[in-house]
């Protein structure tokens, strides 16, 4: 093996040092916002604020849910050794459309849409499970 093949593996495990570790502080700070998030639903569900509050806890749960799929492509990216796949990028867009339909949904074109959008993701998930390899 050549100098330049050998400076090319080097510099390219210290970048995958540099990015695991930078991941690893998104997960953490990912786990930080989970446990607020969690708190909040708490707070919420125990000392109602007004009528929206059901609306609010609602959200917070998705946002919960958002933090928590996060948390597991990056799990999941540790245990299949560098590797994110596909479909767990296709689960939080779906439940990142959801909660923009939750939260935004008096115009009716526009979730019809989001809407279409979500039968896409979901359509893409079923190709991805039938054709793709698993991980």
């Amino acid at each position: 093996m050549g100098k330049f093949e050998e400076y090319n593996k080097k510099l390219s495990s210290i970048i995958l040092a540099l990015m695991n570790i930078a991941l690893l502080l998104v997960a953490l700070a990912l786990c930080v916002l989970l446990f607020f998030e969690a708190w909040k639903i708490v707070k919420l569900s125990i000392y109602p604020q007004d009528n929206n509050t059901f609306r609010s806890i609602i959200e917070e749960i998705i946002v919960f849910f958002l933090y928590f799929e996060f948390i597991a492509l990056i799990v999941k990216y540790f245990k299949s050794k560098s590797h994110f796949p596909l479909r767990y990028f296709i689960y939080i867009g779906i439940t990142a459309i959801i909660r923009l339909i939750i939260i935004d949904h008096d115009v009716a074109y526009n979730t019809l849409v989001w809407g279409s959008s979500i039968f896409l993701l979901s359509c893409s998930l079923a190709i991805v499970n039938k054709f793709v390899k698993h991980d």
